[in-house]
Parts: structure tokens; C-alpha cells; sequence
């Protein structure tokens, strides 16, 4: 019994990873779609391609899916960009950013895993939310001085972040994610790069104005739900009124 459970463990690690991956890989197509093949001009690709390459994602995978995003060779992309719009439990506001090649068969899916919250109509809560552009970076000197990077990055707002709130910031380094114009995201990510920081995120996203008032047992239901929600295989991104 106790090598069966082993090989099942092995099997539910592989399969995270083999999601992880595959998650990583469809956002190189989506970063090359929007923004381009070449990594020094494509600050969202160039992130994605440094994150893929920490998570041992190979080189010819890496390369295929800037190729589809691109539309270089035969293997074109088809994905379409798809954004939900509705309600955790407990009023929490959220957008869901899907890529799919089957809106079809996408929307049904996500009207089940809003079961316990409120799939919205069209429209239905952007208004909640600012659409700026985001960079989440990391510095090796803890002394580093936030404020004048943001000024000087070009960054309209700053805030602090940590180990704790991104796997991608290390131990002992300074990380802060940086709030952009939606035009200023190559800008600031660059700078940003050119003065010693890793950048580990560079996108355009959704900042909520205001957050609900959740006591604990609230807390824990809304992040299951959204963990519900980002496991799935054609979610790339969930925005949500939750500190």
C-alpha cells in the first residue's frame, strides 16, 4: 500500500507540474501574439520566457509556442481572448482572463466553477477595477530606496511584495510590484532591468478599487473558489478584489 501511494503522490506532483508548464508555455503564444517574437522589444514575453526557463521548460517548447504566438511557420495560434466578469462568494468582484481555441466548450466550464458565485453579464463590474499595466520585480539589495525606483522607472504607484506573495521573489531581495500607464509597461520594465532588477512579471491587469470586508472563514471560501478558478486549464488570469 505504501508504494502504491507513493507512485499516486509522484503522479499528482507531475501532473501539477505538467499544468504549471503548460500554463507557462501558453503565455509565451499569448505574450508573442500581443506583443511580438522578439524578447527585447516584448517585456511580457521576455518575463515569461525567464519564468519558463526557471521551471526547466525547454528550449524547443519555449521556441515553438513564441513561433505559433507569432504566426511564424505553420503552427499558427487560434487562441481567442475571452474575459468573465462576476462575483465570488460573499460579493467579492473578479475577472477571469481566459485563453482558449474553443470558446464553446469554455463557457459552459466556467459557469459550473462559478457555481458558487455570480458568472456576470458583459460589463458587469470592470468599473470596480483600474486596467493598468503591472510589473512585479526583484532586487538583490534589501536597502533598495522603492520610492525613487518607482519615480524613476517611470511607475505611477508602488507596493511592496514578498516571498510570501510571489513564489518568484527569493529570500533576502527587495520585490515590489510596480503600477504603470497601460502604454509604460515595456518602459518601466526596462529601466527596471537596466538597474539591476529581475522582472518576473510585466502585463497589463486589473487593480480592484475597493476590498470587501472578509472575516477569516470568508477568506478561506473566496480562495477556494479562486483557486478553483485558476487551475483551470484555459484560465491565465484571475483579478480579484481580495488583499
Amino acid at each position: 500500500m505504501g508504494r502504491q501511494w507513493l507512485h499516486a503522490k509522484r503522479a499528482i506532483v507531475n501532473e501539477k507540474k505538467s499544468k504549471v508548464a503548460g500554463k507557462m508555455t501558453k503565455e509565451i503564444t499569448v505574450a508573442a501574439k500581443l506583443g511580438g517574437p522578439d524578447l527585447a522589444a516584448n517585456a511580457r514575453l521576455f518575463a515569461a520566457v525567464e519564468k519558463a526557463k526557471k521551471a526547466s521548460v525547454t528550449r524547443d517548447v519555449i521556441e515553438r509556442a513564441i513561433a505559433k504566438g507569432a504566426g511564424l511557420g505553420g503552427d499558427k495560434s487560434s487562441l481567442e481572448h475571452v474575459v468573465f466578469e462576476g462575483y465570488a462568494p460573499h460579493k467579492v468582484p473578479v475577472i477571469v482572463e481566459v485563453y482558449t481555441d474553443n470558446h464553446q466548450r469554455t463557457a459552459p466550464e466556467m459557469r459550473v466553477l462559478f457555481r458558487h458565485g455570480v458568472l456576470g453579464n458583459a460589463g458587469s463590474n470592470k468599473f470596480l477595477f483600474d486596467h493598468v499595466g503591472l510589473v512585479e520585480a526583484y532586487h538583490p539589495d534589501t536597502g533598495t530606496d522603492l520610492e525613487a525606483a518607482a519615480i524613476e522607472a517611470g511607475a505611477n504607484d508602488f507596493e511592496p511584495l514578498t516571498a510570501d506573495q510571489n513564489d518568484d521573489i527569493p529570500e533576502n531581495h527587495t520585490g515590489a510590484r510596480f503600477i504603470t500607464g497601460r502604454s509604460d509597461v515595456h518602459a518601466v520594465s526596462t529601466w527596471l532591468k537596466d538597474h539591476g532588477w529581475t522582472v518576473v512579471t510585466s502585463e497589463l491587469g486589473y487593480v480592484a478599487k475597493q476590498f470587501p470586508e472578509l472575516d477569516e472563514a470568508a477568506r478561506i471560501e473566496v480562495g477556494e473558489f479562486l483557486q478553483a478558478l485558476e487551475e483551470h486549464d484555459d484560465v491565465q488570469r484571475v483579478w480579484a478584489a481580495v488583499k
